[in-house]
């Protein structure tokens, strides 16, 4: 079966996106890479050395062949899925206290995407979470260039009793506002899109659409996508942690 590309042209002012497959089209045998559009990705992984997590290029991560790891990061043999572990013990950035195996918005020239809140950005993905101690974040807009915050604009958490949250951040100092969107139970699939959009926040779960404005503070901020398995709790467990399975990944912006 030939790799099927998901995704769309990263670079900012594309407006184009790649179709989205069907579970059926996901080949099980090849790396997420030859299923995924994962040129405007880099993963960042559970491992490495104190405060400084392992990341996995773009150029790296693309193609049949591209990279794989058993514990953290692999194609499902059943499904075809892009199948991401995130233990609750692992290497965290500095400024966070917990580990993530998650995907990090990039252009197509290995440039790390930085766009402006101006004009229409989407990230779309269906999904399912398998196993999560207590939530686990599987979509965000992150800042990016405009000051020293490390905040995200918006997160999106699906919680061990199913509910799935969205947390907007209140400003770029921090503070979150948590909105309960709906109720998926465990196993079970999914869709989300994260959009900003004429100024606004879009978000969609199941094709219902909830909108939230943006405060004045984040427009100082360029921003990106991040997407996958950033579990939200820590211990000194290798075993407890979330696993979270993608069945389709896009990004556009317009």
């Amino acid at each position: 079966m030939p790799a099927v590309l998901l995704g769309a042209l990263a670079l900012f002012g594309s407006a184009t996106a790649a179709a989205s497959p069907t579970v059926d089209s996901l080949d099980p045998t090849v790396a997420p890479g030859g299923n995924f559009d994962l040129g405007v990705w880099e993963l960042q992984l559970p491992i490495g050395s104190p405060g400084s997590p392992t990341t996995i290029r773009s150029s790296d991560l693309v193609g049949a062949d591209g990279y794989t790891n058993p514990a953290y990061f692999w194609t499902d043999k059943n499904d075809g899925s892009m199948t991401f572990w995130d233990p609750e013990k692992g290497v965290t950035t500095p400024n966070s206290n917990y580990a993530r195996s998650e995907l990090r918005e990039m252009n197509r020239d290995g440039s790390a995407a930085d766009w402006s809140l101006s004009g229409t950005h989407r990230l779309s993905a269906e999904l399912r979470v398998v196993s999560v101690t207590k939530n686990v974040c599987v979509g965000q807009i992150h800042l990016g260039s405009g000051g020293s915050s490390t905040k995200p604009l918006i997160e999106l958490y699906y919680h061990s009793n199913g509910d799935v949250v969205l947390g907007t951040e209140n400003s770029p100092d921090g503070g979150q506002t948590t909105h309960y969107l709906t109720n998926v139970p465990m196993g079970q699939h999914w869709t989300y899109t994260l959009a900003v959009e004429n100024d606004q926040i879009k978000v969609t779960v199941n094709g219902h659409t909830t909108t939230y404005p943006i405060q004045g503070g984040f427009y100082d901020y360029r921003q990106y996508f991040k997407a996958g398995d950033y579990n939200q709790s820590a211990s000194d467990s290798t075993s407890n942690g979330a696993k979270v399975k993608f069945y389709s990944l896009t990004v556009s912006h317009g």
